[in-house]
């Protein structure tokens, strides 16, 4: 009996020991669990942030949680932005892209990480392994082609926590963004590339991107462009709608926020005045030695006509394989067009007064002027024959050349008298298959009629000038191609130069 009460007992005090035990390591395990912050101000910063994060007091899942003081409504959490540009690339037409190293700042409020109540005032700063405990904003870039972290994890992200719980994130990165390039004024023109940031999975209710009060985008003061000048910049903030046909954002839907920059950069034509329209007139200029070169000279004037084509072709192309295809015309393309214009018309002028050179028969033309040696030379008609009862059959039309006594200059011409009359020596020389015509003006010789009877009769001059009815001025075709090539010699700079003036006006209007 007494065995069994001592038992009893010691069963009993056992069963309290156990409770008692229990419910100190039950307390041990919550103070594990939950450290304490009261000695945070001897905490080292790994300390300090690990008993900030536990998951006890934080979760980095959730966002920082923020209520109206009035409504009791819970607020979406700002998110200041800043950005600093120290290198921007020149612009890459063909693909029309352009990258950019910058740094990205973002900061807001996350009060579950304030520690000033607990007499601890240093901020707390880390590299990569502070961020990866904290929540973090998702931002991207809306225009991206690719983008990425500069140099190591650790060396190119910063981290700082300061007392109130306002999170800093900086990081260094580099972006390739799409930039939409209007090129009809090239190599005028100036582009405006904008930057857009957008939130990937809050919206705005949940959250909101604004740009810093203090400068939001800022420029290396040392960034060169070689291409651009960089003029003005202005930032944006608007709000993008996304839904089932707009998935912006993968299969959520709301109103994101956004911030946006763009820059505007105009490039310098410094390197194509002096690389493209520069040569291009040159080798126009080039084209026209060909008017004084002889209308039968063909070899040397189509090979300076093909030669300065291709030449003026292959220049064109070199500064045009960098841009993209596309379907409106450029201003460059005008000129372009301009210039092989009056490149062709060089070959066609050649062409034109071969033809005139290699006929046979003299061209009769009311006046001497242009109006009437174009309009024969191009509707040719045969000689005008004297009509009429009262008109005599042995006067002869009128024939004053501009050229006199002109014949070849391979062959010398015997004259009535058995005289020879030398050759017109200069470095024109007349086709020798072609005849010799030698025009004679009637007021400096006499006028012999052509009767076929036994007795030849000398008609009086001043009767027959007399009779002589009102008649046209004849000239060689030789004489008249040469009159089409001096013409020319002035009509081509001409017309280009005014061409020149169009174009510049043109290019500054529009």
């Amino acid at each position: 009996m007494h065995f069994t009460k001592v038992l009893l007992i010691t069963l009993i005090f056992s069963i309290i020991q156990t409770s008692i035990s229990a419910a100190t390591n039950d307390t041990i395990d919550e103070e594990e669990e939950c450290p304490s912050l009261s000695n945070a101000a001897s905490l080292q910063q790994t300390q300090l942030i690990q008993r900030l994060t536990h998951v006890c007091r934080y979760d980095r899942l959730e966002r920082p949680i923020e209520y109206n003081n009035v409504t009791l409504e819970r607020l979406p959490i700002v998110v200041k932005t800043r950005i600093y540009v120290y290198f921007l690339q020149n612009l890459n037409s063909d693909l029309l892209q352009f990258k950019m190293h910058a740094l990205l700042q973002l900061s807001f409020q996350d009060k579950r990480l304030a520690y000033k109540e607990f007499e601890r005032t240093d901020n707390i700063l880390g590299q990569k392994h502070l961020s990866e405990r904290l929540w973090l904003p998702h931002i991207f870039f809306a225009n991206e082609r690719e983008s990425s972290i500069l140099g190591t994890d650790e060396k190119d992200v910063l981290t700082s926590l300061s007392p109130e719980g306002n999170v800093i994130i900086s990081t260094r990165m580099q972006a390739s963004l799409y930039c939409w390039m209007n090129f009809k004024k090239f190599p005028f023109d100036q582009q405006y590339c904008s930057t857009v940031l957008e939130s990937w999975m809050y919206n705005t209710s949940d959250l909101l991107l604004e740009w810093e009060q203090e400068s939001p985008i800022s420029f290396d003061p040392e960034m060169r462009l070689t291409e651009y000048n960089m003029g003005k910049y202005w930032h944006n903030t608007t709000v993008v709608h996304s839904d089932m046909v707009n998935l912006r954002h993968g299969a959520f839907k709301g109103d994101y926020s956004s911030l946006s920059f763009t820059v505007n950069l105009k490039r310098e034509i410094g390197f194509y005045l002096l690389d493209y329209y520069l040569p291009s007139m040159m080798i126009v200029a080039i084209s026209w030695v060909s008017f004084w070169l002889q209308a039968d000279a063909s070899p040397p004037r189509i090979m300076l006509g093909t030669s300065t084509m291709l030449s003026f072709i292959t220049l064109s192309s070199s500064q045009s394989k960098t841009l993209p295809k596309v379907s409106y015309i450029k201003v460059s393309e005008i000129w372009f067009i301009g210039c092989t214009f009056f490149i062709f018309g060089s070959l066609v002028e050649f062409a034109f007064v071969n033809t005139i050179w290699r006929r046979k028969e003299n061209i009769e033309l009311k006046k001497v002027n242009s109006k009437y040696i174009i309009k024969s030379t191009l509707t040719p008609r045969p000689a005008r024959r004297q009509i009429g009862g009262s008109l005599s059959s042995d006067s002869r039309a009128r024939s004053c050349s501009s050229l006199d006594n002109i014949v070849s200059s391979t062959e010398s011409v015997r004259n009535g008298n058995g005289n020879v009359n030398q050759g017109f020596n200069n470095y024109l020389t007349v086709h020798p298959n072609l005849p010799i015509i030698k025009t004679e003006c009637a007021d400096n010789v006499s006028i012999s009629s052509e009767r076929t009877n036994s007795n030849d009769h000398i008609v009086d001059i001043d009767k027959d000038k007399k009779e002589t009815p009102p008649t046209f001025t004849t000239m060689t075709p030789q004489e008249i191609a040469m009159w089409i090539d001096r013409r020319s010699r002035f009509v081509f700079p001409v017309m280009f130069l005014i061409f020149n003036a169009l174009y510049w006006t043109f290019v500054y209007v529009l």
